[in-house]
């Protein structure tokens, strides 16, 4: 009797916008060569003359692209770039990764490194800022660059102050070999899924290999803007190691049949994914945009984890909105969905305080013995 055939992985698919973004811009590409991560990164978008090619810049845009040097540079995929208003300026997903002027602006507050990460670095590359926790910060390196990146200091500058070579991984895994408190470990960065799967795989195996880490994650937005990172090879690296996922969504316009395949990939995986989304004035910032993201991202099976207050990261003061538009967000969605699709909204705190939950006052006060709470609905309730 002949063995039954292993049932084979669907060819990854290409939307309708993406195909006529690559006819028009990338006329020589082949679907093998778009469906390529190394083509993508390849030919991100990364000169004025390369994004002028596509968008039609405002003077402000086109201001800010030739002022941009150093760390946060600008990169976009290809793939990423036809998801987005090519004649739109306000459109959420350009206006998330092409820089404006006012990038250039330090606002009362802001800083290179607010949440001081500096400070709580106990070897190179490894933020030690919770008892039971580190950060892991693998990689410099993006596939796509956000303006509002809480680590705009050092992403994408390749022999900058902030490069991350091989001696520094293992200085960082000596660091948590030799203490035993430290059970849990988010890979980050940059973008951990830029690295090879050879080296991916050498990072987890290292890490899995310390009988005292309990849990490894990877924070990530390559699955979102260059899903064609998400092979088969990867997806045997991720198996074997079985790292917790973070995925970084910004808009729902993100969700398109290739994120959709990429993500039931990893869910098919076993892997368990959360996704974190940060709070952006005019982007995201409607429970019209919310609600309908997070429910998407639930019947992805991915759990919304956080909603993050903007950090005050230099130049980042018009992304970021008044603390009270992410406290009406989750009061909309509290009540109004399931629990399962209410992230948590938190602040991290300037200066290395961690992060801080917040919730709509659910406590009105108290009469005598009895609690007085209100509900979703507003109704009050002893």
């Amino acid at each position: 009797m002949r063995p039954l055939a292993k049932p084979s992985r669907p060819a990854f698919p290409i939307s309708n916008a993406s195909r006529g973004f690559r006819h028009r811009y990338f006329a020589e590409a082949s679907d093998a060569d778009w469906n390529d991560l190394r083509w993508q990164v390849r030919n991100r978008l990364k000169s004025l003359a390369e994004i002028e090619r596509v968008f039609t810049l405002t003077e402000d845009e086109r201001a800010a692209i030739a002022r941009r040097a150093g760390a946060l540079p600008v990169g976009i995929t290809p793939y990423y770039a036809s998801l987005m208003g090519r004649d739109d300026p306000q459109e959420p997903l350009r206006r998330t990764h092409i820089p404006v002027g006012d990038e250039f602006i330090r606002a009362p507050g802001e800083a290179d490194d607010p949440l001081d990460e500096d400070a709580d670095t106990v070897a190179p590359g490894l933020v030690h800022s919770y008892p039971e926790r580190v950060l892991f910060l693998a990689t410099g390196t993006c596939s796509t660059y956000c303006r509002y990146c809480t680590r705009s200091r050092m992403v994408g500058e390749p022999g900058g102050e902030y490069s991350l070579s091989r001696n520094q991984w293992d200085q960082a895994i000596d660091y948590i070999a030799a203490h035993p408190e430290v059970r849990d470990v988010l890979i980050s960065g940059g973008d951990p899924l830029t690295l090879s799967d050879s080296r991916l795989d050498e990072l987890l195996g290292r890490l899995r290999a310390i009988d005292h880490v309990e849990f490894v994650r990877i924070g990530t937005k390559m699955p979102l803007v260059t899903p064609q990172r998400v092979t088969e090879d990867l997806i045997n690296v991720l198996r074997r190691h079985l790292p917790w996922l973070s995925l970084h969504v910004t808009h729902p316009r993100e969700l398109t049949a290739e994120v959709a395949e990429a993500v039931t990939r990893l869910a098919d995986a076993g892997l368990p994914l959360g996704s974190q989304t940060v709070l952006l004035a005019g982007i995201n910032d409607e429970l019209a945009i919310m609600a309908p993201l997070m429910h998407a991202l639930l019947k992805l099976r991915v759990r919304p984890y956080y909603l993050y207050q903007c950090d005050p990261i230099t130049g980042s003061a018009h992304f970021r909105t008044p603390v009270a538009k992410g406290l009406e967000i989750i009061a909309g969605l509290r009540g109004h969905t399931t629990g399962d699709a209410a992230p948590t909204f938190v602040i991290d705190a300037p200066g290395g305080g961690g992060k801080i939950a917040l919730l709509p006052d659910a406590i009105v006060g108290r009469d005598g013995d009895e609690l007085i709470l209100r509900n979703f609905e507003g109704r009050e309730f002893r």
